[in-house]
């Protein structure tokens, strides 16, 4: 390729990164116009066209690049949404190094299949914590259930209020929430008062928009590190993600 190939080459690609959809003439006499009188534009728009028609490939190859682009930085805004847990409920070290983020939904049966083994997990190993990730989307129940234990974090007590749920059979009612409650010895009134509180709403605003951004399709889902890992999965899967995350730190 000669020289002259390669700056047009070059340039289209910052042209067409740049502007979004740059293909030729009147975008190039634009960029150009404070530097190159009327001919030097048109020998500019001439040469670049007729690269194009001679080279197609080098539109679908900027384009790719542009999409490629456009999904990591959806994929940063995603983590970075992730990683605001503020107000999450989570139960571990708070300084542990590793974290487990779990989507979850207190009727969700593979959630309740999990729990056990994500327990189990962070008994063995105090450098990591669980930060639940409350999405309410299995049933019109759930959206309370998911309230209940952000309040119940607010009070520093979700680990018994989330175990006593986790272990429930049937469905997370009213009767549930409240047994799980009072399990947990939390104050009834500043709890129920908590569910409702708009520091709650917008903490389940903030999970739903990484779980879209994330695009998760449902629960349970695991974040260990830059790993996603759907559905009730065996424990040396997840320990697996823990080594890998724990080299990667």
């Amino acid at each position: 390729m000669t020289t002259t190939t390669s700056i047009i080459k070059s340039g289209l690609g910052i042209l067409l990164l740049s502007a979004g959809i740059a293909f030729f003439g009147s975008s190039i006499a634009t960029a150009a116009k404070a530097e190159l009188s009327a001919n030097q534009q048109r020998d500019v728009t001439t040469l670049i066209e007729n690269y194009i028609r001679e080279n197609p490939s080098v539109i679908r190859d900027v384009l790719a690049k542009l999409a490629s682009d456009e999904a990591l930085a959806m994929k940063q805004a995603a983590y970075q949404l992730l990683a605001d847990d503020s107000g999450d409920p989570t139960i571990g070290p708070h300084d542990a190094r590793i974290t487990i983020y779990e989507f979850s939904d207190y009727n969700c049966g593979y959630c309740k299949r999990l729990f056990p083994t994500i327990m189990e997990i962070l008994a063995d190993d105090k450098d990591v914590k669980l930060v639940v990730k409350e999405l309410p989307i299995i049933t019109e129940s759930s959206l309370a259930a998911a309230q209940a234990g952000i309040a119940a974090q607010r009070q520093q007590k979700f680990p018994a209020f989330h175990a006593a749920l986790m272990q429930w059979r049937g469905k997370t009612d009213d009767n549930a929430l409240l047994a799980a409650a009072k399990q947990a010895r939390l104050d009834i009134e500043q709890w129920r008062s908590d569910m409702n509180a708009p520091q709650t709403m917008a903490i389940l605003r903030r999970t739903e928009q990484a779980a879209m951004a994330l695009e998760l399709r449902g629960t349970p889902a695991l974040i260990i590190g830059t790993q996603v890992i759907p559905g009730a999965v065996p424990k040396e899967q997840i320990r697996q993600a823990i080594a890998e995350a724990r080299k990667n730190s």
